[in-house]
């Protein structure tokens, strides 16, 4: 099965969820792309392609995995009781785990679009700008692989946001 999406007047048909499972299932020991190197060293017709999503799904799993595993640690290390009577010792105690839930809250944030980005990766809408229909590019999406707009659009959102204050 194939759906298309239209993507900047250029008609682009990717594979569904169903068939893309199958076919990365099968193919993933010739196909896999291990490093950053191997990805861009793809041409550009191959631009998200079934080997370049699987990429992306496993870096943006790996992501998820770890910011749930920092998640469960913070809750551990928040739970023990330090009796210190030094109240210098305790405030610094205090502004560390008050400088480690900031962190975990900035990771929250990461976590849901971390979720997105892997539900665009199943629908088949991953590496297309969001507001052109352009890809995104391979080397934004290494850097950032939550990336939902390609450089040009977001700089464009950043230009607004510092003149309209949006």
């Amino acid at each position: 099965m194939l759906q298309t999406h239209r993507k900047n007047e250029m008609t682009v048909k990717t594979p569904t969820k169903s068939t893309t499972t199958a076919k990365a299932s099968s193919k993933a020991s010739k196909d896999a792309i291990t490093t950053d190197a191997e990805l861009l060293a793809m041409s550009e017709k191959d631009y998200m392609n079934a080997a370049q999503l699987d990429f992306f799904r496993q870096k943006l799993t790996t992501l998820k995995n770890d910011i749930l595993k920092n998640a469960s640690q913070t809750t551990e290390h928040l739970r023990e009781n330090i009796l210190v009577p030094d109240p210098a010792d305790r405030a610094t105690i205090e502004e560390e785990h008050a400088l480690e839930l900031r962190t975990r809250d900035r990771e929250r944030k990461l976590l849901k679009k971390v979720e997105q980005a892997l539900a665009r990766t199943e629908s088949g809408d991953y590496g297309w700008c969001e507001e052109t229909g352009e890809p995104i590019g391979l080397n934004r999406l290494i850097a950032r692989p939550t990336a939902n707009l390609s450089l040009e659009a977001q700089e464009r959102r950043e230009l607004r946001q510092k003149l309209f204050g949006d």
